[in-house]
């Protein structure tokens, strides 16, 4: 019988057999448990059944099979106290010296739209994270193991007869117990928001409670998990210091999950930037070929067209100076002729699903310019997902701004043609992207102006008119929010708009209208307002 001794019992079994192999070849014997057991003994790793060696079943459906002194006496036991030793001998408790442990995925579980209450208490992991912590207590003489990442660098030290230093078990134990208070937390909020819908499904009935219904799916604590990615050399300025950290299972649509081909090392900023190009990009899915420049989160060109060439000229054009030094995201693939272009030009990243090798020859000349790929056929956002921002002291936490249909509603005696609807359509999607006050001018194929993050509404339009030049003459535009006075209905009328798109609700909005009808411009109310801050 071995002397010492490795438990493992793992739900993602990510590696874990060569693991296992390693730890055999170091002179552990394994102790594991249902799935785990089967799993190792069919690919031929011999280990015990930790129910053998308690002599206690497993039972309850698995819910007791770790839960026992046997088990918690060789993680907890102090190998440098001889009480501990001689209650060890005195049992027959063996030398548990590293821990092989993640949870169950409770946290995906409950994502699924279709999952059940109980389907969800049965994956509240118990005996898991009472293993980990217990062996996370004790680091010292246990090495405590959640992450299938750790395997690499553990197994290397181990078979090559190494130890593991003080500063690493601590370090081991440090992400244990970040992983299981994380797990912990995933529970509390979901019991927290299951009960709240109770509390507010019965109000009427008489229970009380002090919850709305939106209220429910809120908990009252807050809590996030991210996962180190990366450090940067800096945040938005020199004197900041920054990390990018991101969720555990990020969507591969995301710039979290994004592949660099090349270039230098993503920054503060150019991770900004990039992912604000990549959220407006993803609003045009359903339009085609479409490209996209932003520049500081703000687009200052975007494009639709019948290939990915001519859909990057209209947004080339629409701003032709901003887009130096800027941010490129397409939706289709960028081909070697775009390339050539591209490589002609100081760009700071280039986002697209994929690159030709000719793109990538081209642009390999360019060795400074970051070429991302993202997976465009996923969605961008998960069913619920938020959206953080610190203040002073405290969390803001909203709903991603994924709008609902929007019911348009045209409000001037004029209604506007078929080719302005196109056009109403594409500028309504960008507006929501530009920080407010936001006006964005159009035609069906790409922005000709946009005006960004003004104090007040008709100085964005006097910017983006002014941008659009001698293309306003029969544009449209768009607003993120209603127009306060009718300023900005006249102003689009002296440069040539023929038709605006907004969401309504002012007290004034009649003088709007009026002065749409005055002009000839047709004015569709959506109901939905897009401030971004």
């Amino acid at each position: 019988m071995a002397d010492k001794w490795a438990l493992v019992s793992v739900f993602d079994k990510r590696g874990v057999l060569e693991f296992c192999r390693i730890l055999q070849r170091a002179g552990y014997g394994i102790l594991s448990t249902g799935g785990t057991a089967k799993h190792l003994k069919e690919n031929g790793i011999d280990c015990a059944l930790v129910e053998s060696y308690t002599g206690f079943p497993e039972m309850m459906d698995g819910r007791v099979k770790t839960l026992h002194p046997m088990v918690h006496g060789g993680l907890l036991a102090r190998r440098d106290d001889p009480a501990h030793r001689a209650a060890m001998e005195a049992h027959g408790i063996r030398d548990i010296q590293v821990v092989v442990v993640n949870l169950y995925p409770f946290r995906q579980t409950i994502a699924r739209p279709d999952v059940t209450f109980d389907e969800a208490v049965e994956m509240m992991d118990i005996g898991g994270p009472s293993m980990l912590r217990s062996a996370a207590k004790n680091h010292a003489f246990v090495l405590p193991i959640v992450d299938p990442e750790d395997y690499g660098w553990i197994g290397e030290r181990l078979a090559a007869g190494g130890s593991i230093t003080a500063a690493e078990r601590r370090r081991l134990a440090t992400k244990v117990f970040s992983v299981t208070a994380a797990y912990d937390a995933a529970i509390a909020e979901y019991l927290a928001a299951q009960a709240d819908a109770v509390d507010a499904a019965t109000a009427g009935d008489g229970a009380a409670s002090g919850n709305s219904a939106d209220e429910a799916d809120w908990p009252r604590v807050y809590r996030v998990e991210y996962v180190h990615k990366q450090h940067l050399r800096y945040g938005e300025n020199p004197h900041q210091g920054a990390h990018f950290y991101v969720e555990r299972d990020p969507l591969p649509s995301t710039i979290a999950a994004a592949r660099q081909l090349q270039g230098k090392e993503l920054s503060y900023n150019n991770i900004q930037d990039a992912d604000a190009a990549l959220r407006i990009l993803r609003d045009l899915d359903d339009l085609g070929p479409a490209a996209v420049a932003v520049k500081h989160t703000n687009p200052c060109g975007v494009g639709l067209g019948r290939d990915v060439e001519e859909a990057f000229g209209r947004a080339f054009e629409s701003d032709p100076v901003s887009i130096f030094g800027g941010i490129l995201a397409f939706n289709r693939p960028v081909t070697g002729p775009l390339a050539a272009r591209l490589a002609e030009m100081f760009l700071e990243i280039i986002i697209a699903p994929a690159f030709s090798e000719e793109a990538l020859a081209a642009l390999r000349r360019k060795k400074n310019v970051r070429l991302l790929t993202v997976d465009m056929t996923q969605p961008l956002w998960r069913p619920n997902d938020k959206w953080l921002r610190r203040v002073s002291g405290g969390l803001l936490v909203q709903d991603a701004n994924i709008p609902p249909e929007a019911e348009w509603r045209v409000v001037t005696r004029r209604e506007p043609t078929a080719q302005e609807r196109r056009a109403l359509e594409f500028a309504w999607r960008v507006v929501r992207h530009v920080k407010s006050n936001a006006i964005v001018i159009a035609d069906e194929h790409g922005t000709l102006g946009v005006g960004a993050g003004q104090m007040n509404r008709v100085g964005a339009a006097r910017i983006a008119i002014e941008q659009a030049g001698a293309r306003v003459a029969g544009s449209v535009l768009a607003s993120d929010a209603f127009f306060p006075m009718r300023d900005t209905v006249d102003t689009a009328a002296q440069a040539g708009v023929r038709a605006i798109i907004q969401p309504g609700g002012s007290i004034r909005d009649q003088e709007s209208i009026d002065a749409a009808n005055e002009h000839g411009i047709a004015m569709v109310f959506t109901g939905q307002r897009h401030f971004l801050h």
